[in-house]
């Protein structure tokens, strides 16, 4: 080779060329010739020349480039297409094992004979519907062998899962009373699952701001770790003054009267609702009733009985029940404290139509158990409509309960449904439901035709007899799924039909919007029942504090034509078991004590005025007295709301 010649000029591509020859001296003779290049390039502006935008160093070969992009997308649609084949697969294969929430296990399941399904209840977002027909992500199933709707049910399992629908998280509400600071006393409401804290006696000089809040409850959104709930509560702190405990909207109620504490002393008193498993458990024919309330703590001591209001779903109207207060020990054992038709001085029960209001010197967990006695004793139950929205914009779910009639099993209802976005749609109805052994059955019917359809298997539900009876444990429910044929139908109008056989019936009449805007609601509750949870003082009883003391003053004295306070309990429908009011030091005030509890609501002081003014003994009306003949300016608070 010869040198190297000097560099080109720099080219517009940014590179210098030099070249040599092989002439130094050329190949001649069969000579090999030069090994090298005769051709050097390089970049003449050291890398920093741009080409396309690019530094030099970093342009590649264009087809080095597309092939790369090339397989790119080639990768990208396979995936796609497997993607796509993948769902569709799966989308076919949920339809035909799972259509309308039936699997179908025998072919000869459309022969009315006895068949096996598995009727499923879903759970998708965080909404908790019962449709039969989604794709359910989470399934949780249950299998039965039985007839569809006919008369022999006694083998069947109800078609869902009610353990589904426990709600999401305990609640916890703390309510503060503007009118129980001025008295220098505190009261507080919560309702949650935890078990209470240590209750304690303190004077008047303890400070309540030391007493310290619990910790709330995380919210619970995962259906795999759904909790049980264990109970409602609330508390209060009462002193010589007494006052009332109300667990809102459920119908249980604490009525401490008025020197049951005494002075100088105040103490946190709690009251609270098992809405888990009843401890409970019910022998041979013998079924709860009520639910199981607590009220503590254990060991206060009270100088006068205290009255606890426990709502109950027996119907009392006939004499087909044998009905008992049932107490349970320390060791987790209940025992019978008396039963509501015997004598006895150790507490007393007045049972109302719908609530049973017990005078007792001793707080515990209570709860009335009841015995049919012949085949015609009923329980009340409550049925209502619930419905939703599926996640399938063409569908709505109707749920259907039936439910002992007690607020607090409704109460349980409300709660379950707020969590799944449920709206009422009817004003529940009260059903009499017979001790005979026969069965519920639950339909829809007068679907219209061109507008709706229900889905095959689901337009008629039997519930056992057994899971009725038994109720109490978990609210009872059907569920039924509804097709629209176009987007545009809004309005859904059937009857819901709830029968027993041989016993009664009732009818729930639908007639609603699917859309929440035109929708109208319909309350749940009573409003009487959101006020607050505890009332300390004079203003927690309806009978004013001045006339309490006169009525006491009169009718506890006798006189040659009896006991006056005997007169006093029959003009209030007490007539039975008087003996337990004979042994108290003031008989009038433990009947003013059951009055108080029996008229929590409505507090009628012209019904006791009248019963009074029949005695012969008072002639002037209650809601007349002026404030004149009053001590104090008790009466013309409770007149001022309505009292």
């Amino acid at each position: 080779w010869e040198v190297w010649s000097e560099w080109s000029v720099c080219s517009p591509e940014c590179e210098h060329l030099r070249i040599r020859e092989c002439t130094a001296p050329p190949p001649r003779n069969g000579g090999k010739f030069c090994e090298g290049l005769s051709q050097e390039s390089e970049n003449c502006t050291d890398g920093l020349c741009i080409l396309d935008k690019k530094p030099l160093h970093e342009i590649k070969p264009q087809s080095i480039e597309n092939a790369s992009d090339i397989a790119l997308y080639s990768g990208l649609g396979a995936a796609v297409v497997a993607v796509a084949v993948l769902v569709i697969g799966v989308t076919l294969y949920r339809r035909s094992q799972s259509d309308y929430g039936v699997d179908v296990i025998d072919s000869s399941a459309l022969t009315g004979g006895f068949q096996t399904f598995n009727f499923k209840t879903v759970r998708q977002g965080n909404s908790l519907l019962l449709n039969s027909a989604m794709q359910p992500d989470l399934t949780v199933s249950r299998t039965y062998s039985g007839p569809i709707c006919l008369q022999d049910p006694l083998d069947k399992e109800l078609m869902t899962e009610s353990s589904l629908f426990n709600p999401l998280s305990d609640i916890k509400v703390k309510v503060q009373s503007s009118f129980m600071v001025s008295l220098g006393v505190s009261e507080r409401a919560e309702y949650h699952g935890k078990n209470h804290s240590r209750t304690f006696p303190h004077g008047n000089n303890h400070s309540f701001s030391t007493m310290h809040p619990r910790n709330k409850t995380p919210y619970i959104q995962n259906l795999s770790s759904l909790p049980t709930r264990t109970e409602l509560r609330t508390t209060g702190v009462f002193g010589h003054l007494g006052g009332r405990l109300v667990m809102p909207n459920t119908g249980v109620s604490l009525l401490i009267p008025h020197g049951a504490i005494p002075e100088e002393n105040s103490w946190e008193i709690y009251m609270s609702i098992n809405q888990g498993e009843p401890s409970l458990q019910s022998d041979g024919s013998e079924v709860l009733l009520s639910p199981e309330v607590t009220c503590g703590p254990p060991d206060m001591i009270v100088t006068t009985p205290f009255a606890l209001t426990i709502p109950h779903c027996a119907d009392v109207s006939s004499e087909h029940w044998n009905i008992h207060l049932k107490k349970r020990t320390q060791q987790g054992k209940w025992e019978e404290v008396m039963s509501v038709e015997d004598e006895s001085t150790s507490c007393y029960c007045l049972l109302d139509p719908f609530a049973c209001h017990v005078l007792l010197d001793s707080f515990g967990t209570y709860a009335l158990t009841g015995e049919p006695i012949t085949d015609c004793a009923v329980k009340q139950l409550k049925v209502a409509v619930f419905g939703c929205m599926s996640c399938n914009s063409l569908d709505y779910n109707l749920r259907v309960y039936c439910v002992d009639n007690t607020p607090c099993a409704f109460q349980e209802v409300v709660s379950d449904e707020r969590h799944q976005g449920g709206q009422l749609l009817e004003e529940p109805k009260l059903l009499h439901f017979k001790g005979n052994t026969f069965s519920l059955q639950i339909s829809v019917l007068d679907i219209p035709p061109f507008l709706w359809r229900i889905k095959p298997f689901t337009a008629c539900q039997e519930v056992p007899f057994s899971r009725v009876w038994c109720s109490n444990r978990q609210p009872l429910h059907c569920a039924f799924s509804l097709e629209r044929y176009t987007p545009t139908t809004t309005q859904l109008s059937c009857k819901i039909c709830i029968r027993q056989l041989k016993g009664h019936e009732q009818i729930l009449q639908v007639q609603t919007s699917i859309l929440e805007s035109e929708r109208e609601t319909i309350t749940f509750f009573a409003q009487e029942d959101s006020t607050f949870p505890a009332q300390t003082g004079p203003k927690a009883f309806k009978i004013p504090y001045s006339i309490r003391q006169r009525i006491c003053a009169t009718f506890d004295t006798p006189n040659a034509k009896g006991k006056d306070w005997q007169m006093l309990a029959q003009k209030n429908s007490i007539n039975r078991n008087l003996s337990y009011f004979a042994t108290q030091s003031s008989p009038s005030a433990v009947i003013l004590n059951l009055w108080e509890a029996r008229h929590q609501h409505d507090g009628d002081l012209d019904s006791l005025a009248c019963a009074l003014e029949e005695i012969g003994r008072t002639h002037t009306k209650l809601s007349n007295i002026s404030e004149s003949q009053l001590d104090e300016a008790d009466f013309n608070y409770s007149r001022q709301n309505g009292l």
